[in-house]
């Protein structure tokens, strides 16, 4: 019988670890037990936890001055450019003429060429400044702090335990494997010390 010590001490040291896992999430809502208000951590504290999130985002994650920085970067600019360059092009070349059908009577088609090339080197100068006050804009109208703490509040209960659980289930289960072996391993010393 003392030898069934350890298997129960595992199961012991599992059960609690799983117990305490699930009162991360259970129970949902404030619950009166024996005088004592008990509430998962997660729920108790989601309006805490959105506000970390939230600040973490906006102040660690998500910075403007880098999207900015990498919108201003060379390539950024070099990578548009054939996509402004066809889209100017078939405006000179038919809505132009639609437009105005005479222009294509009086201007010749290396008119229309330095007219297109023109236009893309102006497109390309006044590039950098339209990122800046696009990003500028931005920054001053998108509340990310806010906006992160909002969507991570309204969550449901449901919901914030799926995500948890998704990103940490290997963790919860190590927690639960290692209340069992402490467990097991507490057992087999009651074992040798009673034995003494």
């Amino acid at each position: 019988m003392i030898y069934t010590l350890p298997f129960i001490a595992a199961f012991i040291g599992w059960f609690t670890n799983w117990i305490a896992i699930k009162m991360l999430f259970h129970p949902r809502e404030p619950k009166n037990i024996l005088g004592f208000k008990l509430q998962g951590i997660f729920p108790k504290r989601q309006q805490q936890f959105a506000e970390k999130l939230g600040s973490l985002v906006a102040k660690e994650l998500i910075s403007f001055d880098d999207l900015s920085a990498k919108l201003h970067h060379p390539s950024t600019v070099q990578s548009v450019m054939p996509f402004i360059e066809e889209k100017i092009d078939g405006f000179i070349k038919v809505k132009l003429k639609e437009e105005i059908p005479l222009l294509s009577m009086f201007i010749k088609e290396d008119s229309l060429t330095g007219i297109k090339k023109g236009m893309v080197a102006e497109i390309e100068s006044m590039f950098p400044a339209l990122i800046l006050k696009m990003t500028e804009g931005m920054k001053n109208e998108l509340n990310v702090e806010k906006i992160v703490t909002d969507k991570v509040s309204n969550f449901s209960s449901d919901k914030l335990e799926e995500i948890l659980n998704a990103i940490m289930s290997k963790e919860f289960r190590f927690v639960e494997i290692i209340g069992a072996v402490l467990g097991f391993i507490i057992g087999c010393i009651q074992i040798l010390i009673s034995q003494l």
